[in-house]
């Protein structure tokens, strides 16, 4: 008998091509995300060189990174320079035959919210694609992680990518999270408890009763922030849950085919017994929200909680907080739902329910953006929206706007903002602008006092 394996390894050996030397390995990749921001870079050099995309059914692009969100939006932009990169990036991907989600297309959105939302990640899959959080859609049992512009065309043209094998990490949630607790105040307590890198050069698993019992959304948000831990990728064993959402998806198997892959996918998850490198152990049921104080998502705290006692100087001085203060009643300028960390349906759910019926305090500037059309779409059929600009904030249309800052939309300079974006590092929101990340109800809860302030008060 064969050793007991883990998911991570079960995917890895499954797409090994060869050994190379100094022990890295050839991988076989399954499918390609590209967007706007790279994408014709990519594509471009690729063409320059003489070689095609080796299977353009498997490379996918979208455009995310740099579209504008405000209604009736084109191909310009507030980026300087930026409708270049979506237009030669379109000219790019129709020359060379690969499917292209566009600034008007019905199914545009965020790549890693776009992809679960087709059914084009599969459980056991390989994915790849040119940003950092990727590693979201490991939540589907599949092995996603970002990758540079050149990586993207080497694996464009031989279907391949060269790796080394990372070590293990799992992550245990035990317990039951508490009313008002969400999978974004699990993953930031693991980092803030085990700092920013935390997951270097490690594949972690999320697994326990904590994250058994989330949704696929919930799932996706807990990976998708793996890689402000520094993890090669975050996963999570496919499950009922997993194949319920993918079955009927345009791009996952249909009919018999989907009960083969099914019957596939039930193997993939870690044998009882399978060692991993680290394990770490967290109570979730003693998890309360969180916020962010300084310039890294390991400076983050529970909702009650201050700033320490002996922060780093720099973060401070930038985020204009003083060692020991209070976060709660701290005074915001604006507040921001969105992003592909939490700007899925289920996001904006709950941060309805909370301002139903309210409204965002005098003088904050609000803004939701949606992950997708589709979600977008899916929200205003449940009357979200109404919800959402009857209390004050903007509904805008899908895109990574004020999430990634490229030199276009931002708030005004050292604004206060609490967001449910997954960075807070200096200027990610545009100059000088102070991020206190959180989850969507912590925004929605704070838009409403005009300071940072605990949404389960708002709920009691």
């Amino acid at each position: 008998m064969s050793d007991p394996q883990t998911l991570f390894g079960k995917i890895w050996d499954r797409h090994v091509v060869a050994g190379l030397a100094g022990g890295a390995e050839l991988l076989a990749i399954d499918r390609i995300f590209l967007h706007e921001r790279t994408g014709a870079a990519a594509l471009n050099s690729l063409k320059a060189a003489g070689r095609p995309v080796a299977d353009p059914s498997r490379v996918f692009c979208v455009m995310d990174h740099i579209v504008d969100t405000r209604p009736g939006r084109g191909d310009q932009t507030l980026m300087p320079g930026g409708q270049a990169f979506i237009t030669e990036t379109r000219a790019a991907a129709r020359e060379a035959g690969i499917t292209l989600f566009d600034v008007t297309d019905p199914d545009q959105g965020i790549v890693h919210v776009v992809s679960p939302e087709m059914g084009i990640v599969l459980p056991g899959c390989t994915l790849i694609a040119p940003d950092s959080h990727t590693c979201t859609q490991g939540a589907f049992g599949a092995l996603a992680w970002g990758i540079g512009s050149s990586e993207a065309e080497h694996s464009m043209a031989t279907g391949t990518l060269r790796l080394t094998r990372p070590k293990t990490m799992r992550v245990t949630f035990t317990g039951t999270l508490a009313p008002g607790v969400t999978p974004k105040d699990m993953i930031l307590t693991l980092i803030a408890r085990h700092g920013a890198g935390g997951g270097k050069g490690y594949a972690v698993e999320f697994a326990g009763e904590a994250v058994r019992a989330l949704d696929m959304e919930g799932r996706m948000t807990l990976c998708n922030m793996a890689t402000e831990f520094s993890a090669m990728t975050g996963m999570i064993a496919p499950d009922a849950k997993t194949y319920d959402w993918l079955r009927d998806r345009r791009y996952a198997p249909r009919d018999a085919m989907f009960d083969r892959a099914v019957a596939d996918w039930q193997t993939l998850p870690s044998d009882e017994g399978a060692r991993f490198d680290i394990e770490i152990d967290i109570d979730a049921s003693a998890i309360e929200p969180m916020i962010s104080w300084g310039t890294s998502p390991e400076h983050s705290t529970g909702i009650s909680g201050s700033v320490p006692a002996n922060p780093p100087e720099r973060p401070v001085a930038y985020m204009g907080v003083e060692p020991g203060q209070k976060l709660i009643g701290m005074p915001i300028d604006a507040a921001f739902i969105g992003s592909c960390t939490n700007g899925r349906l289920s996001d904006l759910r709950r941060a309805a329910a909370l301002l139903k019926g309210r409204h965002v305090a005098s003088g904050i500037k609000a803004l939701v953006v949606p992950g997708s059309m589709a979600v977008r779409r899916a929200a205003e059929a449940e009357g979200l929206d109404r919800i959402f600009t009857q209390a004050g904030f903007e509904w805008r249309m899908s895109g990574c706007s004020m999430c990634f800052y490229a030199g276009g939309e931002s708030f005004p300079a050292g604004s206060r903002v609490i967001s449910s974006t997954n960075r807070n590092f200096e200027g990610r929101q545009g100059p000088n602008i102070r991020t206190h990340i959180a989850s969507p109800e912590t925004v929605a809860a704070s838009a409403i006092a005009g300071c940072i302030a605990d949404p389960r008060e708002i709920a009691a």
